[in-house]
């Protein structure tokens, strides 16, 4: 009898230490994606059977087996979303049972202190924000701060329904992104954010970028130690996104940059490489990837936040299915961390929402397009006049200061003058196209410009949706 006792609670011991498990990223209140096949994935003993059933599909359920490694893998089709809770139950040699599960958009946003920034860190008219926040169907998860080595297979944190306290707490861009988009979608949105003041880009690649660009790898070897973040390349990405993978989403948000006026030169490689690696982790090279260019603020004597917001442009410019929202005219010069997050989160909703009910949006960057002088001009364009050193920038754009000052122009030496500039009408254009001429009387043969080329510079040139032109420095075409 005590062998038979001895051998029943081993059986029963054995049960319990190689029962199934998820990662922390699947728990009640959790979001999954609408219309996608979603993988659900877990640990459990090698050829431990493993079943799973929806609560919108009750008459189906789901098999696998744990591999010799003891892992599994579901894929679960998810219908159309709604405001419906629904309940998920896995049966391996345990049972676990997630609750008040929707169905609808998942998003993650990711990035330095800037992302990481909560309403109850400071934002304009916080107090009111927080108590104004009732969106049950609005999900926030947060990861844990960690760093790696290598890539890891789970982190700390759980899914909480958007309330009061939860909203304070968590990302004020991710809230109000999420608010602006449910808002005209109708549907729940989850939000994942991973996020770490003061980081370098370099924490947040995967480390087989570096292995393959040596260019990479010096600009990583370039970055120096600071106090309140790691500094190590990959380590971010090891610990705060890894884990996360291959849980579905439909898009990532990237506000960062401030800490990389470190090293500027190489930040348009960092990001396009970040861009494409992540891309390729979660197996979708069309995923759309918004980022924030960062606001203008006093770095010192150099020219390096300039740098990397033109660095920025580029990227938004040359990387397919990516957008950048500005923030110069909605922040100080003398804060880093701009207050209005609520215009951050709209704008980024305003282009994501694009995806979703194709409306013409009012939220993209404006985007420069230059031609020297009037004979690479486009004959479509009906510019029949501009002095031979002109330069013509294209868009209807109009001016919000009259100092108007802020292009310069360079020829073949690089040296860089003050351009006279003039806002002129496409003659016969049934839309009103405007576009601008400017010329610097020192320049005869201009080869490239450069608009609002200072780190504290405050853009002062506008479209139609009172967003403002980038600074920037382009080679004439």
């Amino acid at each position: 009898m005590r062998k038979i006792f001895f051998l029943l609670v081993t059986s029963i011991a054995a049960s319990q230490l190689f029962a199934v498990s998820l990662p922390h990223i699947f728990s009640d209140n959790m979001v999954l994606a609408q219309n996608a096949e979603v993988p659900v994935w877990g640990f459990g003993k090698a050829g431990e059977e493993i079943a799973l059933t929806a609560s919108w599909q009750p008459e189906k359920t789901l098999h696998t087996v744990a591999d010799a490694d003891g892992k599994w893998q579901i894929l679960l089709k998810t219908p159309s979303g709604s405001f419906d809770n629904y309940i998920i139950d896995i049966q391996g040699y345990n049972h676990i049972q997630f609750t008040n599960v929707q169905i609808g958009e998942l998003w993650f946003v990711s990035g330095q202190s800037n992302m990481e920034m909560s309403a109850d860190w400071g934002i304009d008219n916080m107090d009111a924000e927080i108590a104004a926040t009732n969106y049950p169907d609005i999900r926030f998860f947060k990861t844990d701060y960690r760093t790696a080595e290598f890539p890891q297979q789970d982190l700390g944190g759980a899914w909480e329904v958007c309330t009061p306290q939860a909203m304070r707490n968590f990302s004020a861009i991710g809230y109000f992104f999420a608010r602006n988009l449910r808002k005209e979608i109708n549907l729940p949105v989850g939000v994942i954010c991973s996020a770490w003041g003061g980081t370098y880009i370099e924490s947040w690649i995967p480390a087989e970028a570096f292995a393959n660009n040596e260019f990479l790898r010096e600009g990583a070897s370039e970055i120096t130690p600071v106090q309140w973040g790691p500094s190590k390349h990959s380590v971010l990405y090891n610990a705060m996104v890894a884990p996360i993978i291959p849980y579905k989403i439909n898009g990532i948000l990237w506000y960062q940059g401030e800490q990389n006026t470190a090293n500027p030169q190489y930040y348009r490689e960092m990001l396009t490489a970040l861009i494409s690696q992540w891309r390729e982790k979660w197996n979708s090279q069309n995923l759309p990837f918004y980022f924030a260019q960062i606001a203008p603020f006093n770095y010192g004597n150099n020219f390096s936040g300039v740098e990397i917001r033109n660095a920025q442009l580029q990227v938004a410019l040359n990387v397919p299915n990516t957008a950048m929202i500005m923030t110069s005219d909605i922040c100080t010069t003398d804060d880093i961390h701009p207050k209005n997050k609520q215009e951050a989160g709209k704008r980024f909703a305003d282009i994501a929402i694009k995806n979703y009910k194709n409306k013409c949006t009012i939220s993209f960057t404006p985007l420069p397009k230059l031609f020297r002088n009037i004979d690479t001009v486009p004959e479509t364009l009906n510019i029949k006049k501009a002095k031979n050193n002109s330069v013509i920038l294209l868009g209807n754009l109009h001016f919000k200061s009259k100092s108007n000052n802020l292009f310069e122009i360079a020829g073949k030496d690089g040296v860089y003058y003050r351009a006279k500039v003039e806002i002129k009408s496409v003659k016969k254009s049934p839309t009103g196209e405007k576009y601008l001429e400017f010329f610097a009387p020192e320049v005869l043969q201009p080869v490239s410009v450069r608009y609002a080329w200072e780190n504290t510079a405050l853009p002062d040139l506008f479209n139609d949706y009172n967003l403002p032109l980038s600074s920037f420095e382009l080679k004439i075409e």
